[in-house]
């Protein structure tokens, strides 16, 4: 039997649109797949997401961003409820589920947006690669403040208070166990100390971690978008970070339960306030003046309206970017003007700090270094009065 012409035609239309098919789906496929490299410079700011996996689970999710001039870093928490509008899951959800049902790839894309910079690399790391992790660097050393001792589904978590070294079995317990008196902030820090740690503890092994036969066998819990060379250079830098003076800092909002009774937390005016947080901590990496990473400086925020509730709600704009609010509270007459005096003669650190609510008027009342000084003098490196120009964001410019 003959095939006809048209037939013949057909087939190998068919045939050709199949081959262009197949081809835009493997040049997508690879394009997606294909690891990131050039990422690393030594005169701009690297980001990274840093992901702790449970299971399939994004149990901790962190944004590192380092400056090699000044070998400082910042370090800011997603939590897994952050409440968002998830297009492409067709829900309001938390911001992990994204990861858990779409992936990395989507997951890291909406942290973007969250943060308001490019971020080019991620790291994750399984519960079960931190926990060999740790047993290859002989235990990770942690400073627990108040003894541990829960009972779980499955096991019980029995931890000393004080500075302890924790093996793989431990530090995986320490992850993950939750305590219903514990606040979500607590949880949070708790998780990004035990990276802290880690990076201290590469760094103190770095000339046995970082060698060409021993990194693979270190890092085999450990998937990333990087080359093999380049995730090399980069923790290699990482580890070299004091994070001692590094300042974890975490996405803060208000906490609501939706109609399917999930726990979510919405970011303060819909995110911008965190991106602001994001913006100031990286433009401080880049400072030369070394006091304002120096430590954490503690305010005394006070409402000098009538307003009520005023000088709270500033207190939890302030904790987000990684202030010690040691004193809320009302001041002794009126103000018309929003004030921050600068107790320790810090211009550097008064004009960051000034700078968040869009501040100018800055007076310096350094207090002499006397060891019998009592109250509020001693307590607090910063006052902020809030003044009638204060609109609860910014100090409103003068007309």
């Amino acid at each position: 039997m003959k095939i006809s012409r048209k037939f013949r035609e057909l087939a190998f239309l068919i045939f050709i649109i199949l081959l262009f098919i197949g081809g835009a789906v493997f040049l997508i496929f690879k394009i997606k797949k294909e690891p990131a490299t050039g990422i690393f410079s030594e005169k701009n700011i690297v980001n990274v997401l840093v992901i702790i996996e449970d299971n399939g689970k994004a149990v901790s999710s962190n944004v590192i961003s380092y400056y090699p001039p000044t070998k400082r870093a910042a370090m800011f928490d997603i939590p897994a409820n952050t409440g968002l509008i998830l297009k492409s899951l067709s829900r309001t959800d938390g911001i992990a589920a994204l990861y858990s049902e779409k992936g990395v790839d989507e997951y890291l894309g909406e942290v973007e947006k969250l943060t308001g910079i490019p971020i080019p690399a991620y790291m994750i790391i399984t519960v079960e690669g931190l926990s060999y992790i740790t047993d290859m660097l002989g235990g990770l050393s942690i400073f627990i403040p108040t003894p541990v001792d829960i009972d779980t589904e499955h096991y019980r978590v029995l931890l000393p208070s004080g500075s302890i070294s924790l093996d793989g079995d431990k530090i995986s317990e320490y992850l993950v166990y939750e305590d219903t008196e514990d606040t979500k902030v607590t949880v949070a820090y708790r998780k990004q100390k035990i990276l802290l740690s880690l990076l201290r503890e590469l760094n103190d092994h770095r000339e046995v971690v970082f060698s060409k036969k021993n990194f693979k066998e270190y890092f085999s819990g450990v998937s990333s978008n990087l080359e093999e060379d380049e995730l090399k250079k980069l923790l290699f830098e990482l580890c070299k970070v004091d994070v001692e003076k590094l300042v974890p800092q975490r996405l803060t909002g208000s906490e609501k339960v939706t109609a399917d009774n999930k726990k979510l937390l919405f970011p303060f005016r819909d995110g911008r306030q965190f991106k602001e947080v994001v913006k100031q901590a990286l433009s401080v990496l880049a400072s030369e003046d070394d006091t304002v990473l120096e430590r954490v400086y503690a305010l005394e925020i006070l409402n000098g309206t009538e307003k009520r509730g005023l000088a709270g709600k500033t207190s939890e704009m302030f904790q987000s970017f990684g202030y010690d609010v040691v004193i809320v509270g009302n001041s002794e007459s009126s103000a018309k003007e929003t004030i921050l005096i600068d107790r320790i003669g810090n211009p550097a650190v008064a004009g960051i700090i000034a700078d968040i609510i869009k501040c100018t008027n800055i007076k310096s009342a350094e207090l002499p270094n006397n060891d019998e000084l009592t109250g509020t003098e001693t307590a607090v490196d910063f006052t902020l009065i809030l003044g009638e120009d204060f609109n609860g964001y910014y100090v409103r410019k003068k007309e």
